[in-house]
């Protein structure tokens, strides 16, 4: 039985303007897919009226709490004392969210207590992932 992690987050949206907005998130993530941590926001905080997710690496947000981390689609980095800052790149445009440094670790906390980093391979479902890639069962 698999057990998924949701924690709600606060990110604060980098705008041009001098006020940073405040929109709701929320962190995925499912020992399934071991490797892969999902933050999506809800319709109302997007400029499309639908839910956006990003997918990314659970290694990358770690490494980038602690120290400028990514150089495609998504980058992470430290940003003062208590703040992280993710990068979403899209041909539209950046969008840059703050997000508060103890709600990631608290999250990842979660995730590494239930896979612990390195046994990722263990969680994995190979001949689910072979018949995906097939179109059909192996």
């Amino acid at each position: 039985m698999s057990t998924v992690i949701q924690q709600s987050v606060q990110a604060r949206m980098v705008a041009s303007a001098p006020r940073m907005e405040t929109l709701p998130a929320t962190l995925h993530y499912d020992p399934k897919d071991p490797f892969t941590v999902r933050m999506a926001f809800p319709a109302p905080a997007t400029l499309e009226g639908t839910e956006v997710a990003w997918e990314f690496s659970r290694e990358l947000l770690a490494a980038g709490m602690d120290g400028a981390a990514g150089v495609g689609d998504v980058r992470v980095r430290p940003f003062g004392y208590d703040r992280t800052v993710l990068e979403f790149h899209a041909a539209e445009g950046i969008a840059m969210v703050h997000v508060r440094t103890a709600e990631l670790r608290r999250f990842l906390g979660r995730a590494q207590d239930m896979v612990p980093v390195g046994d990722e391979h263990r969680f994995l479902d190979l001949d689910r992932g072979l018949a995906e890639l097939l179109g059909g069962p192996c």
